[in-house]
This record gives C-alpha cells, structure tokens and sequence, in this order.
C-alpha cells in the first residue's frame, strides 16, 4: 500500500519525514535483530555447548570468570545445523542475503535502489543462524542490509523520488549500524562514506544524523546507553606516535591479506560447486565443516590453542573485550589475526550470513594486541601495560577503517563504542597511514570511486537538459588534453595518474588517436627486471569515441554502459582526429551550471 507524501509539503520536511519513519523502523529492526541474537547465542553457545563466554563489556572480575565448552564434540554439529538452515532459506528465498550484507545493501543502492521486501526479514534470520551457531560474521552487515530494505519500504510505502529513494535507503544503513553499536554519530557518517572510495554521499549525511539518533534512542531504552567495551586505564604519549604508525602500516598489510583470502576463498567455493554440479544449499555447510575442523584442531595441537580457535568463532567481540584488558596471552595474540581471517573467510566466502565489521575489528586488535605486548616486553618504561589496550583499540579503528574505505567513520564509531575521545591522535596516524598504504583494495566490491560512477546519480539527470547539451560544450579542448606517445614507457602511467589526478589518456601518434590508457590499463602493467612495455602494449587500441554535435545523454549513455569514465571526442568526417576529452565529471560538472545558471552580469 502506498502512502504518497502530499505535493505541499516542501522537499525539507519531506526529507524530515523520511529520517524520522526510518530512524523509528530501524531502531525497533536492531532492537529485534540484537535480541534474537543474544537468545540464539545464548542457546545454541551457553546451552548446548555449555561454554560460559565471556561479553563485552563485563567488567574485569566478571569476564575473568569465563570457561571452555565442556566438549567441543558438539561444535560440528551445531555450525552444521546454523550453516544448512542458512544454505536453504538463501537459496530458496533470497540469493542477495548471503554473504556480508554491507556489500549487498551498497549494490541495491548504486543499482535500481531497491531491496525485495522478504530481504530484511531473511537476512535477520540467517544472521542470527550463522553467527549463534559459531560462524565467524558480524552484526553489523546484517543491520545495514535490513534497515537499508526498511529504507527501500519506506520509498515504495511514501511514494518517494529516486533521489528520495536513494536518501531513505543511506539513512536506513546509517541507522541500522549507528543503533546496533550504539554509535549514532559514527553510523551516520559510515552511510555516507561507504558507498564509494573517494567520495562521500553528502546529501544523506543530515538525515542519517537524525535517523541514526531515534534508532539509538529506542535501542538504549531498553539495551541501556552505555558503550559497548568497557575501558580500564589507558595511557599514551606523544613519544609512542612512531610505534602507532608502525601499527598502522601493520594493518595495511593484514587489511590487504584479509580482503585477498577473503575473496579468493568466495571464488573458490563458488567454482568447486559449479564445476561439481552440487546443491548450492550446501556450500555454506562445507565452509562450517572445514572452520569446526580447524577450530577442534587447535584445540589439540597446544595449550592455548582452544582459547584461539574459541576467540574465532562468532562476532568475538568478548575477546575483544578480554584483549583490552590485556588478558590474552602472547601467543593467541600473534595467531589470532590469521586464524580469524580464514575463519571469517570459511563462513562468509562459502556464503554464509553476516557481516565483516566485527571480524575487521577483532583481527586489527589481535594485530594491536600482539605489537603493543612485543613492544611492552622489550622496552617497558616506553610501553607501559597500560599503553597495550590503547594498540587494541587503534588496531581496530586502523585496519577496518582502511578496508572499508571508511577510516573517519569507522575512527568515530570505535571511539563511540569504547566511550573514549582519548585514543584519537594515536588513531588518526594509525588509520591514515593503514588507508594510504592499502591502496585501492576494499572489503566492499560494491564501492565505486565517485558519484559520477555511480548507476544511482544517474537517475538524477534530466533527460531532456542532457540531449540539449552538446559534447562540445563540455568536453576539454584538444590542445588542454594531456596525451602520451604509443613509444612512452607505460611505467609513467601511474606517476602520471597520481600528479593529475586523472585516470585516463588518449595515446597520439602522427597526430592520430591510436587508442586510449586508463587506469585499469596500466594496473595489468608487468615490469621485467630491466624491461619497461611501452603504452602501445598497454593501451586500449580503437577506443570509444564521442562526437562534438552528439549529445550528452548519448554520451553519458556509452559511459553507463560500457563502465567507462572516459571519451575521446573526434569529428565525425576525421574519426582518428582528437578534438576533445570528456569526463563524467565534465557532464556533471556542465549539467549542473544547466540546471542552476548563476544570474548576475557575465564575467569577463
């Protein structure tokens, strides 16, 4: 049914209207989500498996307290049992609910902006089911692809614009995550900034504000207010930055191993079941065996080895906990991070159902943990034990932040949830430099560099204004465009790319346009020991082209099509002749002075 706005109301209190309706759904959906998993982790966890886990948040006495399983022999069975409920209800009702849904809800936003309205409701369910049981995931991807489908509800509901639709959706994932971590502040700004790799979804960062306050505001009344971790006493100063850049440059590296074994163990499952014809409703489960077997292996081979295989299972935020009062030993610290990476990437990459937040943050405090302990032991006068919890947490905003390609969001949420603005300079050089140096990998495939990549702006062009507009009217002129010579050496690429700030270049020969070198070209660049391949060896050779009389739309149409950033543009009677560049960004650029003229006399 569908309640539409009526057309009075001014595009502010529209916008209003749309952040309170989604701030109340998604703070009562995580409210709803979090419990079913506590009761899920509770039975299948505390009762079955009789292990008192520890929690985050419990104090030091109370989570000191913690124990083993009495027998891990049930584990298997009950990561079987979670890991086949989920391979069903996936296959048979919503193939876009496995995995992590974070990336799941980015997609449906650059995509047609909506979420099948059985999503939300799945999604809850086969969370609960992996994570409870075990499965190495979090909470965090889950909520954002449920409130983001509540989102895409409210849009059908209101009778939304696409624009509109878009808004609702960014608030719905800002909300959802903001209320489930009790970080309201950094959630907002995660919406915003996780949709893309260099850009930033201003228009939903107010709405999501306020969106992301209901939704913590009905979540805290009954979970209470308190931050999620409990701190003891930190210490740091000044001196100690060098050592946190030394830990974000650790976490680049481990942030750039997660993502590439993650991946690669999604592919994997994915091609053994094509290839074998198996039911694909199994595949989560054999990811649950192999992560069961691991975990009862370790818990043979060493002392403390059922203490890092337990530290793996679920969302592990109750070792997290254990690791900011520094009561982990040396070596589960050191291990931890490898074994949480394959743990997570046996869960999620056979397709069960969560989110990679938490494992992100669990495998940046064992990384944090382990250096600042090392640390510690060799010079502890410069490194206190009191200084140990404040690598743990770094850890986490460092090596999250730079995976997802979110370090001031995911900076904001970490100090929300330790209730602590005291970490953020060592934080800040921690995750700035873990960002630069992981380079362009993400966690979330979905992401695309801008807006003017993004399939969901494209709705926002007027048809009628871009088939008015000719080419030539906002292309970059011939003799302003920077070209490169088939006989460069495309070793100068990328220094090229990184002093301009573009990422493409039509390559000249005699005067003729021979091909086009974009970004992507000169990431398949192989340099030999000695050797350097030319630009002719790495260009696009008869690129698209674009013609000065053509339209905009027509352009814009090759662009979304072919996923192309670039044009060159050539006169029709001359093909091979350069007359111009054009850029997606020069069509937003020139749509907008079209749709807003500035008024006032003409500048000289």
């Amino acid at each position: 049914m569908t309640f539409s706005l009526p057309s009075g109301i001014t595009p502010t209190k529209r916008i209003l209207v749309i952040a309170i309706v989604v701030g109340i759904i998604a703070g009562v959906g995580a409210l709803l989500f979090f419990e079913g998993l506590k009761w899920g982790t509770a039975f299948f966890m505390g009762y079955i498996l009789q292990w008192s886990f520890p929690t985050e948040g419990q104090t030091v006495a109370e989570i000191s307290k913690w124990s083993e399983p009495h027998s891990l022999v049930l584990l298997l069975p009950v990561l079987i049992f979670g890991s086949l409920m989920t391979g069903i209800l996936v296959t048979r009702f919503a193939p876009e609910a496995e995995g992590h849904g974070t990336d799941a809800a980015i997609k449906a936003f650059h995509g047609d902006g909506t979420i099948r309205r059985r999503v939300p409701l799945l999604k809850a369910v086969t969370a609960i089911l992996t994570i409870s049981t075990g499965g190495s995931a979090g909470r965090e991807g889950p909520a954002a692809q449920i409130s983001a489908g509540f989102g895409s509800m409210v849009a059908d509901m209101l009778g939304l614009s696409p624009k509109e639709r878009r808004i609702a959706m960014t608030t719905g994932i800002g909300a959802g995550i903001g209320t489930i971590f009790k970080a309201p502040l950094g959630g907002a700004v995660l919406a915003a900034e996780v949709l893309y790799t260099r850009d930033f979804e201003s228009d939903a960062i107010v709405p999501a504000f306020l969106a992301s306050v209901i939704g913590y505001a009905i979540f805290g009344f009954f979970e209470g207010y308190y931050p999620i971790f409990a701190l003891g006493p930190l210490v740091w100063n000044v001196w100690q930055i060098p050592t946190f850049i030394l830990l974000g440059i650790l976490c680049a590296e481990f942030g750039v191993l997660y993502i590439v074994t993650f991946y690669w163990s999604r592919d994997r499952f994915t091609a053994v079941f094509r290839k074998y014809n198996l039911p694909m409703y199994l595949k989560p489960v054999s990811g649950a065996v192999l992560l069961g077997i691991l975990i009862i292996v370790l818990s043979f081979l060493a002392p403390e080895g059922e203490m890092l295989g337990l530290a793996s299972l679920g969302s592990s935020y109750g070792f997290d906990q254990l690791m900011i009062y520094s009561m982990v030993p040396l070596t589960v610290l050191i291990l931890l991070p490898f074994v949480k990476i394959l743990a997570t990437s046996l869960t999620l990459g056979s397709g069960g159902s969560g989110g990679v937040f938490a494992p992100g943050l669990t495998i940046g405090a064992g990384v944090g943990g382990a250096l600042g302990m090392i640390l510690h032991l060799l010079a502890p006068a410069y490194v206190p034990i009191e200084t140990v919890p404040v690598f743990v947490i770094v850890g986490m905003i460092s090596l999250f932040g730079a995976v997802a390609n979110a370090p001031i969001a995911v900076l904001i949420m970490v100090v929300e949830m330790v209730g602590s603005i005291s970490i953020l300079v060592p934080a800040m050089s921690a995750v700035g430099i873990s960002t630069l140096l992981k380079g362009e990998k993400t966690i979330f495939r979905a992401q695309v560099p801008t807006k003017a990549q993004s399939n969901a702006h494209r709705g926002e062009y007027d048809r009628k204004t871009l088939e008015r507009i000719p080419v030539r009217d906002a292309m970059t002129r011939w003799d302003d465009v920077i070209t490169l010579s088939p006989m460069d050496e495309s070793i100068k690429v990328p220094d090229l790319i990184a002093a301009t700030g573009h990422t493409g270049f039509p390559v000249i020969d005699d005067s003729r346009l021979v091909g086009i070198i974009t970004n992507r070209d000169a990431r398949t660049i192989h340099v030999d020991e000695g050797m350097h391949p030319s630009v002719r060896d790495a260009m696009t050779s008869a690129p698209f082209v674009i013609h000065p009389d053509d339209s905009l739309e027509d352009a814009l149409e090759i662009m979304v099509s072919q996923d192309f950033n670039h044009l060159p543009v050539v006169e029709k009677e001359s093909p091979d002749r350069l007359a111009g560049f054009l850029t997606r960004t020069d069509i937003l650029r020139t749509y907008a002075r079209s749709s807003h003229p500035v008024e006032g006399p003409d500048l000289p």
